[in-house]
């Protein structure tokens, strides 16, 4: 239709324009924009606007400044709505700073949009301190930029973090968290296992029918698997009407976790017969059942049809699998060969695999092996330099131990203090090691006390002091 306009005007571009980016095509609109500006016509403030959202969201940093550039040029100063897109197309570039640099050019222009698009910048550079700081100045919030912070806590790794902003966000009450809402604060429950408030949560999804599509199944099953309520979470998988291959993967995934690996494996074979097919994340959760369930033959089948079958390429988490499984079955030796076989360079996550696999099986030269090229990879992972501190001193190499524990001290490595979560009554509670400030430590310390004297006695009464 559009090509059948004799002499098109700028508000026709522009809303060709606004097609692609609303069928997810910012390339395709980015070159809409250019084709008129060689044309030699005028851009607008809403042309220039579609312009920086397609670089925006095609990450297309050195277009966008052309595109800023082009605002000065053709005079059409810094309205909000082309702010609002400057902001948001420096944020989602990871140009923070010049972000934040417009966002104070804007003056008192700004409106809930410009606020969340910096909050946005902000996430995406993992900066949750300058997040969280923004957040709380801002003057009105929406369900957006609720959810960007939600959403930020949790993939930033602090679940609890985000769960309370959930809270003070039903608290409020003003706004109504969306299912995108709903699937960030589910990933939040997943990770710490808070299933109480998992389930409230499932409550409010079926009360306000927030079943979208599979995304929202998903998360669900992801949040039940993690959680350990594994027969709730095939309960849910077996509403899905159309199962996609995340479905099946997650519910894989939830099984292979705890350890029901004939389970997980019955499950892809049906993921299999219903013709979906696995992609390299399914493979993932099949090699991690296995090696949870012993079954290194069945891995070893999975691993080489993975390419032969589906033409999907090993990648390092499929190693790691593998060597996980061959730690677990003992198979020591051959899981270093296997490493030394790989086609791309171990990391790592799958040397302390090896590592780990190595201790349990009491082969401490394989396990001093995997440390030290842990300590190459990761100089500051304090958790190796003790295990390895430990093995020496087991076989009395003390020199090797004095080294080890010097080498410790000259990198400045320090342990990091161990945590966990507890869920009471709903209510999620992190405790770190030797951290007194939880507000019930005091009455936390005193059953340890009590706890430990309690076994001292056991002992004694027992005749084992």
């Amino acid at each position: 239709m559009f090509s059948q306009i004799t002499d098109p005007d700028i508000i026709s571009w522009t809303s060709l324009i606004t097609h692609h980016l609303h069928i997810d095509q910012p390339f395709e609109a980015l070159c809409v924009f250019s084709k008129f500006i060689l044309l030699g016509i005028r851009p607008d403030n809403f042309s220039v606007v579609g312009a920086l959202s397609a670089c925006g969201r095609n990450e297309d940093l050195r277009h966008g400044k052309m595109v800023h550039g082009m605002i000065y040029r053709y005079e059409l100063g810094l309205e909000m709505i082309v702010g609002n897109a400057l902001v948001d197309m420096y944020s989602r570039n990871g140009e923070i700073r010049v972000a934040q640099l417009v966002f104070r050019e804007m003056g008192i222009i700004k409106d809930v949009v410009s606020w969340t698009s910096l909050l946005h910048g902000f996430i995406k550079c993992n900066d949750l301190v300058s997040a969280r700081e923004l957040f709380d100045r801002m003057p009105r919030r929406n369900t957006v930029s609720w959810t960007a912070m939600i959403t930020g806590y949790v993939q930033g790794r602090k679940p609890i973090q985000g769960l309370e902003v959930f809270q003070e966000m039903k608290s409020i009450g003003s706004d109504l968290p969306t299912a995108i809402t709903i699937v960030a604060v589910l990933s939040g429950c997943a990770d710490i296992g808070a299933l109480d408030l998992g389930r409230s949560i499932h409550g409010y999804v079926e009360k306000m029918n927030l079943y979208s599509d599979a995304t929202m199944y998903n998360a669900l099953i992801n949040m039940y698997g993690k959680s350990g309520s594994l027969d709730t979470a095939e309960k849910v998988f077996a509403e899905i009407e159309m199962k996609d291959t995340f479905s099946w993967t997650t519910m894989i995934s939830g099984f292979a976790v705890h350890g029901s690996g004939i389970r997980a494996i019955q499950i892809f074979s049906e993921m299999l017969r219903s013709g979906m097919e696995p992609n390299e994340v399914t493979f993932v959760a099949v090699l991690s059942a296995c090696s949870h369930a012993g079954l290194v033959d069945e891995g070893w089948r999975w691993f080489d049809r993975m390419r032969q079958s589906y033409h999907l390429e090993h990648k390092i988490a499929h190693y790691g699998c593998m060597v996980d499984l061959l730690g677990r079955a003992g198979l020591i030796e051959e899981a270093k060969e296997f490493i030394g076989r790989m086609q791309i360079k171990p990391d790592a996550v799958l040397w302390r695999s090896l590592l780990s696999a190595s201790l349990v099986h009491g082969n401490s030269r394989i396990a001093e092996t995997a440390g030290k090229k842990i300590i190459e990879l990761e100089p500051d992972d304090d958790g190796v330099y003790i295990l390895l501190w430990n093995i020496y001193c087991s076989e009395h190499r003390w020199v090797e131990a004095s080294e080890t524990r010097r080498m410790m001290k000259d990198r400045k490595v320090k342990k990091k203090p161990g945590c966990s979560w507890v869920e009471v009554n709903g209510v999620v509670h992190e405790f770190v090691a030797d951290d007194r400030t939880h507000c019930l430590s005091r009455e936390v310390y005193s059953i340890l006390d009590w706890l430990a004297e309690q076994l001292k006695s056991d002992f004694v009464h027992s005749g084992l002091e």
